[in-house]
C-alpha cells in the first residue's frame, strides 16, 4: 500500500487529516505534518524524513502538499527525489485526499499521481457548472427520446 504524507503550512495537515477521519475513518499508512509559523525547515525535513520511516513499506509515498512553491513543497520534492517510488502533489483538496485514499491499494505511485491530478481537478468546480452539466443531461435526455 502506498504511503501518504499530507504537508502544508499552518494547520493545513491535520485539518485535512481531521476531516479525512470524520468522512472515512482511521486509514494506514496516512501521516499528517504541519508547518505553523514557529517552525523552521529544518524541523519540518527532520519530521517528513520520520514519517517515510514509519509508512515507507516498499510501495512507494506520496507527498500531498498545499502550496506550489511553499515550503512544505520543496521539502516534499527534495525527499522525493532522493528516491524512487515517491511523489509530490500540491494544491491538494480534500476531494483528492478522500478518493485517493480509498483508490491507492492497486496504484503505483505515478499511477497515483496521474489519477490524483484528474480527481482534483474534478473536485474543483462551481454551482454553475453543475446546473449546466444537468440541464445538458436532461436536454441529450429529451434529444435521444428518452
Amino acid at each position: 500500500m502506498l504511503g501518504i504524507i499530507i504537508c502544508g503550512h499552518g494547520g493545513f495537515a491535520s485539518g485535512m487529516e481531521q476531516a479525512m477521519l470524520q468522512i472515512l475513518g482511521e486509514q494506514e499508512a496516512v501521516v499528517a505534518i504541519d508547518f505553523p509559523e514557529s517552525s523552521t525547515t529544518a524541523l519540518l525535513q527532520k519530521q517528513c524524513e520520520e514519517a517515510l520511516a514509519r509508512i515507507e513499506q516498499g510501495n512507494g509515498v506520496v507527498f500531498l502538499t498545499d502550496l506550489l512553491g511553499g515550503t512544505p513543497f520543496r521539502v516534499a520534492s527534495t525527499l522525493a527525489l532522493r528516491q524512487s517510488g515517491r511523489e509530490v502533489i500540491t494544491g491538494t483538496n480534500l476531494q483528492l485526499l478522500l478518493e485517493m485514499v480509498l483508490e491507492r491499494d492497486e496504484l503505483t505511485a505515478h499511477e497515483f499521481r496521474l489519477q490524483a491530478l484528474a480527481c482534483g481537478h474534478r473536485g474543483l468546480t462551481s454551482l454553475a457548472d453543475e446546473m449546466d452539466k444537468e440541464r445538458q443531461a436532461e436536454a441529450s435526455m429529451v434529444e435521444e427520446g428518452i
